[in-house]
């Protein structure tokens, strides 16, 4: 894999304020302790296998290389993550180290003097192996308050299996070729698509997607910038949402399915064959291969970009996606936790990283590692992308995130429409 494979910002022209995803658990020892040892504590998201042991032998191996710093591991379910790190930070009790995303909500964190300006702790090493423009996606005026750790773009992951069962053949590239692959999937008696929308955020992904390929580049910025919503275009993606959604490409209860949770949740019907795709973020490989029966990988799982729609504005092939990553408390001890994130962006451990969580490294120097198809195809249209944005409650940060993942979910359920999602994120704005 070439060297400088990631190296696009993931974020839309001047939106470049990045937001915190949210993880969660008890809160901070904040740095020394009487006989000069430090503890800190650390939160991330994954709870189980590979994921878990990784983040665990990293932890080890810093602390056998600083003698004296401790840190204590809490692994917290990722749909739980947003809530209770956000209690955390409003009781003063936050984590030393938690896990960081793109978008407006870390912006907040940021104004509200909560995470660290790590800028001139970034050694020589991470520069030289993470492109400027992925560091910078944790920036907020110019400093640096995050270190990413894997680059995230979205698209749609498939069962080459269930393709070929049902005669699809190749992967689709416009909404209609999409909608064709439906059709012979459910005359197979397949499940088309799979879509975890009792999580919200995986209903509301199509929305964003569908926003992608109405809305210019310029649409995008602009409303990033003033949190105004009155391009067509924003009504436009409802609208061509509303249309997909009325011809039930989705699985069976859908409205009650989870997204990464158990054989039952959208990435498990993938991983169990039960539906043959799902749209979702870079991650989901790895979600996948612990949800098959033998914990490996997919062998059939195949990805393809969201498909393009006519009459949008959205520059062709532009992609959406994410960047996570973590930060540091502004209450932790500086020099201990930007010595832990400088340690586990090494190659070693960012090679680790990718393999453990099926993913692509923010580290160039580890992606040789990346040998998953769906991986490999995620990257080669992430470099021919004309530009990249970020998920958009992300972008918009919490409040209007919040909002239009619940406008796109009552859509799915039947209980609202494209211009109550316009509405309710004009209303959102407005409420600051």
């Amino acid at each position: 894999m070439n060297k400088h494979s990631i190296r696009k910002l993931l974020t839309v022209g001047a939106a470049t304020a990045i937001a915190l995803g949210g993880l969660s658990a008890c809160g901070s020892d904040n740095g020394a302790a009487e006989d000069g040892d430090v503890t800190m504590t650390f939160w991330h998201n994954s709870t189980t296998g590979a994921g878990k042991a990784h983040w665990e032998k990293t932890v080890a191996a810093f602390e056998e290389a600083n003698p004296g710093v401790t840190i204590n591991i809490q692994s917290i379910q990722n749909e739980e993550m947003d809530g209770k790190l956000q209690t955390a930070l409003n009781s003063g009790d936050a984590p030393d180290i938690f896990m960081a995303r793109g978008g407006g909500k870390l912006a907040d964190v940021v104004a509200a003097g909560q995470a660290m300006d790590i800028t001139d702790s970034i050694d020589d090493a991470t520069r030289a192996a993470v492109p400027e423009g992925v560091l910078s996606a944790f920036g907020v005026e110019g400093k640096i308050y995050g270190m990413p750790t894997a680059v995230l773009p979205g698209g749609i992951y498939y069962s080459g299996d269930l393709f070929a069962e049902a005669g699809v053949e190749g992967t689709p590239t416009t909404i209609d070729e999409l909608g064709s692959a439906v059709d012979k999937l459910k005359g197979a008696g397949i499940d088309p698509i799979a879509v975890g929308a009792k999580d919200a955020w995986p209903a509301a992904h199509w929305y964003y997607f569908f926003a992608v390929r109405a809305c210019s580049q310029d649409a995008l910025n602009t409303a990033a910038e003033t949190m105004e919503f009155d391009d067509p275009c924003w009504l436009e993606a409802g609208k061509n949402l509303q249309e997909f959604v009325d011809t039930e490409p989705f699985n069976n209860g859908f409205l009650t399915t989870s997204a990464q949770q158990g054989a039952g949740s959208s990435a498990g019907l993938i991983a169990n064959q039960k539906a043959a795709m799902e749209l979702m973020g870079a991650w989901n490989p790895g979600v996948i291969a612990s949800l098959t029966p033998d914990e490996k990988p997919l062998p059939d799982l195949g990805w393809f970009p969201f498909p393009e729609v006519d009459g949008g504005e959205g520059e062709p092939g532009a992609m959406m996606g994410g960047v996570d990553g973590f930060t540091c408390s502004a209450q932790a001890p500086k020099e201990e936790c930007t010595a832990f994130l400088n340690f586990f962006m090494q190659k070693e451990y960012q090679a680790d990283y990718a393999e453990a969580f099926q993913t692509i490294p923010a580290n160039q120097d580890a992606q040789d590692v990346v040998k998953d198809p769906a991986l490999l195809s995620i990257i080669e249209s992430y470099n021919e992308a004309p530009y990249v944005t970020v998920w958009l409650d992300t972008l918009f940060g919490q409040n209007v995130g919040n909002a239009l993942n619940k406008g796109a979910v009552d859509l799915f359920a039947g209980q609202g429409s494209a211009e109550d999602i316009v509405s309710a994120l004009n209303d959102a704005a407005a409420k600051g």
